[in-house]
């Protein structure tokens, strides 16, 4: 579930006050994360990894299945004791998973207002309702919603907490086609409100590269390679300079693009 997290939490990931911006208007880096390792028994996943993601800036990081994607952002997150290394949050940060992970005892409304500090937590859980599109559904349970819905929900849940980063774990890749491209959508219209930071784990590079700004190959436990993606949004999939950078990345995924 979105977790809102502050103050030092695990060893190994420490999370400190948003960064005040300076006269440049900077406010320094949201995530930095240095030297981090993580072991599984004798198998290295993550390898002296370092990262840093600016105040904003959407990051998709994608990979070969095992690659360490999501132990990374579970490290982010704090969910992971055993890492090694340092790995800096500024803010408050909140996490989406593939599976909307709703308590389905609980209403729509209360599954976004859940663990929600401050004087007005159903009034903010409302407006965040609103924000996707789904204040009629504020009386629902769960189990009524579709897959689309559901993932709404845990959206509302996470940036009803403004985190400074948000950490999504494929939460678009259960979603059929035509319902994934309207979450694309509705994530870039929340981003541009909100404006947090974004780490995105996904196996899908046109999705990486419909959304992102910069998006991250991790091989062998490390940052193999990045890219940036410098075009503006929303981008057209067959557009020449998105199929180059296609090929890149595919070609960087040990995917042969040659005659295609």
């Amino acid at each position: 579930m979105a977790a809102r997290l502050g103050g030092a939490l695990t060893a190994g990931r420490r999370s400190a006050p948003a960064a005040s911006p300076d006269r440049n208007g900077d406010a320094g880096p949201v995530v930095e994360v240095v030297s981090l390792s993580r072991r599984f028994g004798p198998r290295l996943v993550l390898d002296d990894l370092n990262l840093e993601i600016a105040a904003g800036e959407i990051v998709a990081l994608i990979g070969r299945s095992g690659s360490g994607k999501s132990t990374l952002l579970r490290a982010l997150a704090g969910l992971d004791d055993e890492v090694s290394g340092q790995a800096t949050t500024r803010g408050t940060v909140a996490i989406a998973f593939q599976d909307p992970r709703l308590v389905p005892w609980r209403r729509v409304l209360e599954n976004v207002s859940l663990g929600l500090r401050g004087r007005h937590p159903r009034a903010a859980a409302a407006g965040a309702l609103d924000e996707v599109g789904l204040s009629d559904h504020a009386g629902a349970w769960p189990l009524t919603l579709s897959g689309g819905e559901a993932q709404r929900v845990s959206l509302a849940r996470a940036l009803v907490r403004e985190p400074s980063l948000l950490l999504l774990d494929e939460p678009f890749g259960a979603l059929d086609a035509l319902t994934r491209m309207a979450m694309h959508r509705l994530m870039l219209e929340l981003w541009d409100a909100h404006r947090p930071a974004i780490l995105l784990v996904t196996h899908d590079v046109d999705e990486a590269l419909a959304l992102a700004d910069r998006v991250l190959v991790l091989a062998d436990g490390r940052i193999a390679h990045q890219l940036r993606v410098g075009l503006d949004r929303p981008r057209d999939r067959d557009q020449p300079e998105l199929i180059e950078l296609r090929n890149r990345l595919l070609a960087e995924l040990g995917v042969d693009t040659k005659g295609k």
